[in-house]
């Protein structure tokens, strides 16, 4: 048996669009849905929904049903926490709150064995299908992907140094963080924000990384894609099922 390949990181290295989904809702039932839903990816949030390890594991094994690739984001840039997902079979994360080079290099280290990193070292974890792959821990790291999460004025100062890490596959701009960070606060399309963003996906790029970003507004998203975003959210499970249901009640009302 072999690692799984992970076509994620094949396409983004290309510079292929990949298109993805948040999924906030925490639920093995709803990713199991839209597992075959035709988006690339899916991101499997812990930052900022009800999801712990145990679920995140059922909506592991519910999207593998599928062809879109999960995509997990740890609650912080932790060494433990970033071995527990991996354990259980995440290939490509997502890393919050990363501000530099130093702490991007502290996300890469906990995804890699010794010498190269601190991750802990398991026999038998899902990852490795329970031991069946022999040579998981010295194959494992073509296939898993790093991608670290810019949300401040001072991280995107410091991109080039963090494309800069060995080990870093894309650079995703939290477009959300960002806009309180310059004093707009829950208005990521703001005029200076939707600048900063275009200017930071123009250099991400420039480094010869993958850029990517998350909107649910079809104007912004195009605009990115259109600037070199390649893999870009367009949209989370939370906000379709909100909103549509809003829609529905409000056509009998």
């Amino acid at each position: 048996m072999k690692v799984p390949s992970n076509s994620f990181k094949r396409a983004i290295r290309k510079g292929d669009l990949q298109l993805g989904l948040w999924s906030g809702l925490s639920s093995n039932v709803t990713v199991e849905v839209l597992a075959n839903a035709g988006f690339d990816w899916l991101l499997l949030d812990t930052e900022h929904s009800p999801n712990e390890l145990p679920m995140v594991h059922s909506q592991l094994q519910a999207i593998a049903r599928g062809d879109t690739h999960p995509i997990v984001r740890p609650p912080w840039n932790d060494t433990v926490t970033i071995k527990r997902y991996l354990d259980i079979g995440a290939q490509t994360l997502l890393i919050p709150f990363v501000e530099n080079a130093d702490e991007a290099r502290a996300a890469v280290a906990a995804t890699r064995y010794p010498p190269r990193g601190v991750r802990g070292y398991a026999a038998a974890a899902r990852a490795s299908d329970f031991g069946r792959i022999k040579d998981y821990p010295s194959a494992c790291e073509d296939q898993l992907c790093v991608l670290v999460q810019v949300e401040t004025p001072g991280a995107l100062a410091n991109i080039e140094a963090i494309a800069d890490v060995d080990g870093v596959d894309g650079i995703f701009i939290g477009p959300g963080d960002l806009a309180a960070a310059m004093g707009h606060i829950g208005q990521p399309g703001h005029p200076e924000v939707a600048a900063a963003i275009d200017d930071a996906i123009g250099r991400i790029r420039a480094c010869g990384m993958a850029a990517g970003i998350l909107t649910g507004d079809e104007t912004l998203a195009r605009r990115w894609i259109g600037l070199g975003a390649n893999f870009i959210a367009v949209g989370s499970d939370t906000g379709i099922l909100a909103r549509g249901a809003e829609q529905l009640a409000a056509r009998y009302q």
